[in-house]
């Protein structure tokens, strides 16, 4: 009796303990849950141009002066809030998921704290990347920025009223990176300079800017109309185009002599451990340099191989250069005379691949899907795209192909592996699944790594043969013009920041390992020079995928089934490939069992 009265003593203890414990860890899980999801929204107000494109309008109205000192510090200060809050979590005691996010924002914490030491704000922006090209996609009114109301076009006023104000801030930013040996080579500074004198107009009317007045919505008051339409007009001529103008007669007449002649980065300050830096935040691995190249070498090598058969077996008995003109001169391949052509050969393929889908994924986006031709206005300078539905089902996932001249389309261009990784299953899949997943925290629902999301899209390229395509040779050569055109940016893209290869070196190689047309092979080592590792992830994350789903049918055998391995790769939603690694290793282990 005794033995049971002090067991029972004991037990009820324990049940209290736990009881306890279970409250403790409810507490703690909720309040993870607060502090992601807190970041995520005051991340939107330090970022209000991220929550205008992700569908987000409370912030359209905001443009803050990101080059600014006061800015900088502010956001720094905002990271290092967060990574202290972060560090106060026991991340062993946090359920699985709540890991997983632990460990994407700790990681993301950490890594935008670092790149302050590189003042990264003394190349504000560039030919390729920054607001001045941003402002003129968004006041075009043919993108994020909504133009239905009238605050929204009063919102649009407000930020353009910001906009002078950057402008002098990257001035003064640009002139601080040329005393500390931070420059722009020259060749990047060329195209630049356009960019903003192509927006300087005498006349309002025919600026860019002014499309939105040009859609003005027919149930506007007279009055309104009338106002916003001298509102803008001034706008353009007073803010926008003397900004514009200012930033072209800079580039042209200060920066531009001072530009360097280089085109890696190691050349300027901190170069080398910049390049490293910006390495492994693209690649979410800890893979050298070194190692990046040396595999470029190989897989550059492997699929040159691979192109050597496909030459063969249609009977060319040319070099492979010269079956590379014969796929761009050939006139049968050029077969289309409508863009209603192309797009039902696009069509075609997914009626192709439909049933093979079924056994390859289980879970599948409800986001409507769609097969556009690129709207008239921006299609002779764009590329195939993939724009993502909105999160509420409401706006479709688009497939956007440019057809400027259907006569001049070529089906060699690799059409098959171009709508699987831009379409289906590819971006449409991938990001569909993640930002209809309601469970996931909004940072993680909203969120983008390249090495997934490109190396997803690049891996579906790959599943060609499995989904019933590439079985003309010209499509699967097509298919390994993509791949070669990824593996050679292993090779220039580390060549030119660590090892002096010129532009011109960068622009032969890929030419010669290609069927690129010059102009095509400028632009893409110059978008190299100017976002130095980006172009690393698309190879990188596919190669890890692929890695991973080799080593799990050598591990699970009988019971791999590549259907869960698709389901369980999209589940959690973008994130760098090492946590991504660990959460797909559990997944296997669970499968074993």
């Amino acid at each position: 009796m005794k033995t049971i009265l002090v067991t029972a003593l004991l037990m009820a203890s324990m049940m209290a303990c736990n009881s306890k414990t279970g409250q403790e860890n409810t507490a703690a899980n909720a309040d993870f849950t607060k502090t992601v999801d807190d970041y995520y929204e005051e991340r939107l107000k330090l970022f209000p141009l991220e929550a205008t494109f992700q569908g987000d309008n409370r912030y359209n109205d905001q443009l803050p002066n990101s080059n600014s000192q006061a800015y900088l510090d502010q956001t720094k200060a905002f990271y290092t809030t967060y990574l202290d809050k972060l560090k106060t979590f026991d991340r062993a005691s946090l359920p699985e998921q709540d890991q997983i996010s632990y460990d994407i924002l700790k990681r993301e914490l950490e890594l935008q704290l670092e790149q302050f030491k590189f003042h990264l704000e003394y190349v504000p922006f560039s030919q390729f990347d920054g607001l001045t090209l941003t402002f003129g996609q968004l006041g075009s009114g043919a993108s994020a920025q909504p133009f239905n109301t009238v605050k929204d076009y009063d919102d649009w006023l407000k930020r353009i009223s910001a906009f002078a104000v950057w402008g002098d801030s990257a001035l003064v930013n640009f002139r601080k990176g040329i005393d500390a040996g931070i420059t722009w080579p020259k060749s990047l500074v060329l195209k630049m300079i356009p960019q903003m004198t192509d927006l300087v107009v005498s006349d309002p009317t025919q600026s860019l800017f002014y499309g939105p007045i040009n859609k003005l919505p027919k149930d506007f008051s007279e009055a309104d109309k009338n106002r916003l339409t001298a509102a803008y007009q001034k706008a353009i001529r007073e803010e926008i185009v003397p900004t514009y103008r200012k930033l072209g007669d800079f580039l042209q007449n200060e920066y531009l002599p001072k530009a360097r002649t280089t085109s890696g980065i190691d050349a300027v300050a901190q170069g080398p451990a910049l390049y490293n830096y910006l390495v492994r935040t693209w690649t979410t691995t800890d893979k050298t340099p070194e190692e990046i190249y040396q595999t470029g070498l190989k897989e550059v090598a492997r699929i040159r191989a691979e192109m050597e058969k496909v030459k063969t077996q249609v009977g060319f008995t040319g070099t492979l250069d010269q079956f590379f003109t014969h796929l761009k001169t050939d006139p049968k391949f050029y077969p289309y005379q409508q863009p209603k052509e192309v797009l039902a050969a696009f069509n075609a393929i997914l009626t192709r691949i439909e049933p093979n889908l079924k056994t390859m994924f289980t879970k599948t986006p409800k986001s409507r899907f769609e097969i556009r031709q690129t709207e008239k206005f921006r299609e002779a300078s764009a590329s195939a795209e993939y724009n993502p539905a909105s999160a509420d089902g409401s706006r479709p996932g688009v497939f956007y192909v440019p057809i400027p001249d259907a006569r001049k389309f070529n089906v060699t261009s690799g059409m098959e592996s171009l709508f699987l990784h831009e379409a289906i299953p590819g971006h449409h899949y991938q990001f569909s699944l993640q930002q209809e997943d309601t469970s996931l925290p909004k940072f993680r629902r909203f969120a983008w790594y390249g090495a997934y999301g490109e190396g997803w899209a690049l891996y579906c390229e790959s599943l060609g043969k499995e989904l019933g395509l590439y079985t003309d040779p010209y499509q699967y050569m097509g298919a390994l013009n993509d791949e070669m055109h990824r593996a050679i940016r292993l090779v220039v893209d580390v060549a030119l920041h660590t090892k002096h290869m010129t532009r011109e070196e960068a622009i032969r190689y890929m030419m010669a390992n290609e069927p690129i047309a010059e102009e095509g092979a400028v632009a893409e080592i110059e978008r190299y020079m100017a976002i130095p590792g980006q172009a690393l992830s698309y190879k990188i994350g596919a190669l890890k995928i692929r890695e991973l789903r080799t080593k799990y049918e050598q591990q699970l055998g009988d019971r791999f089934s590549l259907a869960a391995f698709h389901d369980e790769f999209l589940k959690d939603g973008c994130m760098p490939l090492d946590i991504l690694e660990r959460k797909m290793d559990a997944w296997a282990t669970r499968q074993g069992n």
